[in-house]
């Protein structure tokens, strides 16, 4: 004799009418059920789970610990009462009506897949949080392809609810949405295209997290720290964030400083305009005066005997100085400049190194140095180029040049009181 009908008989003993023993039975045979899975759901999370989590604690992998430090296997043991329910409820209610069976385990089942969705949803957080600590993973859009995976197996546990709800095949329910996929996709489209974005910014090996970029036409300049499936989140240097969609940075244009902290040094690229009414021949006083500057010496000795030479070839007395060969205070002040800057310690050798004549303009004559520091950090990066342009303003008198200024208010008081 089973469970509802000893319940029943016990009722019946009792002189309660057939009717009612029967339901009273059907209580407290599915009260016992529920017991008994209860029993189980104890059992598991405070005896099974606690022995497996001390053995975890005892193993040399780390995967383990993250998955139950987020509660992976809590999760999956909410599943142990409905499925002992579900498995066992036909055996406890046979004999009686199937639409109370069928209805017990429609609930039982919905409460199995929500928990079993649960369960992977803990689970993928886990792999995300172990996989996005790994440098190997750290370019890779590993959230916006965890949310995308969420996305999907929450849709298709919906449908699955459904169908048993309304007792239809999930296939035949999927085909029939087939009508519905252009509203789905206009519903998910910033989904998608971030999927997809994220799949092509990886792959190109475009963005990631910690990179510097900007992008202007969202006013974004600064580090990325996120990278989701809806959005890149940008922490500006004013302490500011932007956030742009995905799609955006494969569809616009953006500036990745990434590949400038990887290489072997920073750009140093500004320009000083000289007044080209202080440019003129050098005189031997000046040379005298310039072959004091060790940086210099060098230079000139060899400037020197090269106008000897061609003058030796050409025939030409020494004490004739022909002005297509003798040497110019802008000339030496670019030789000194170019001198500089390669002895400075933070200078990379390895990379583009001079000192050029720009365009002339109504400004004067731009004078550009073109280097690369191997500090690359911002702040020390913004002193080493004061710290140089500070050297230079400050030295350019030294050579008989005049840095270029447009008049101010006091240089034309100046010129009035002095008229």
């Amino acid at each position: 004799m089973d469970l509802l009908e000893r319940s029943t008989a016990l009722f019946s003993s009792w002189g309660a009418g057939d009717g009612l023993a029967v339901v009273l039975g059907h209580v407290v045979a599915l009260l016992l059920l529920v017991g008994v899975a209860f029993l189980a759901d104890v059992i598991c999370r405070h005896v099974v789970l606690k022995a497996v989590a001390k053995v975890v604690r005892h193993t040399k992998a780390k995967w383990d610990d993250v998955v139950f430090d987020h509660k992976v296997m809590v999760r999956l043991s909410h599943m142990v009462m409905p499925v002992v329910i579900y498995v066992f409820i036909p055996s406890v209610f046979s004999g009686s009506s199937l639409w109370a069976v069928d209805l017990v385990q429609r609930v039982c089942f919905v409460f199995i897949v929500v928990s079993f969705l649960l369960f992977v949803h803990a689970f993928l957080k886990a792999v995300y949080s172990i996989y996005s600590d790994k440098e190997s993973f750290r370019n890779r859009p590993l959230k916006s392809m965890m949310q995308t995976v969420q996305v999907a197996m929450w849709f298709v546990g919906g449908i699955v609810i459904l169908s048993e709800l309304i007792d239809k095949d999930p296939v035949s329910l999927l085909a029939g949405l087939g009508a519905s996929a252009a509203v789905l996709m206009l519903i998910f489209k910033d989904s998608i295209m971030g999927f997809v974005s994220g799949i092509q910014l990886s792959a190109n090996d475009m963005l990631k997290v910690g990179d510097w970029i900007k992008m202007p036409k969202y006013e974004a300049d600064g580090i990325v720290t996120e990278v989701t499936l809806n959005t890149v989140k940008v922490r500006n240097w004013d302490n500011t964030v932007t956030t742009i969609p995905p799609y955006a940075l494969v569809s616009d244009a953006f500036q990745n400083w990434n590949a400038m902290r990887e290489s072997g040094g920073r750009r140093i690229k500004r320009s000083v305009c000289i007044d080209m009414t202080s440019v003129r021949f050098c005189t031997e006083e000046m040379l005298e005066r310039f072959r004091k500057i060790s940086l210099l010496k060098d230079y000139i000795d060899e400037k020197e005997q090269a106008l000897k030479a061609y003058n030796e070839a050409n025939g030409i007395d020494d004490s004739v100085k022909v002005n297509g060969r003798r040497q110019t205070n802008l000339g030496v002040f670019r030789a000194y400049l170019t001198a500089y800057l390669r002895s400075l310690p933070f200078t990379n050798p390895d990379l583009h190194c001079m000192v050029r004549h720009l365009q002339p303009t109504d400004k004067g004559i731009p004078v550009e140095l073109y280097f690369f520091s191997t500090v690359k950090e911002w702040v020390p990066y913004e002193g080493i180029q004061a710290d140089v342009f500070d050297h230079v303003l400050a030295v350019i008198p030294e050579f008989g040049l005049r840095v270029f200024q447009s008049p101010s208010g006091a240089d034309v008081q100046k010129a009035v009181g002095g008229e």
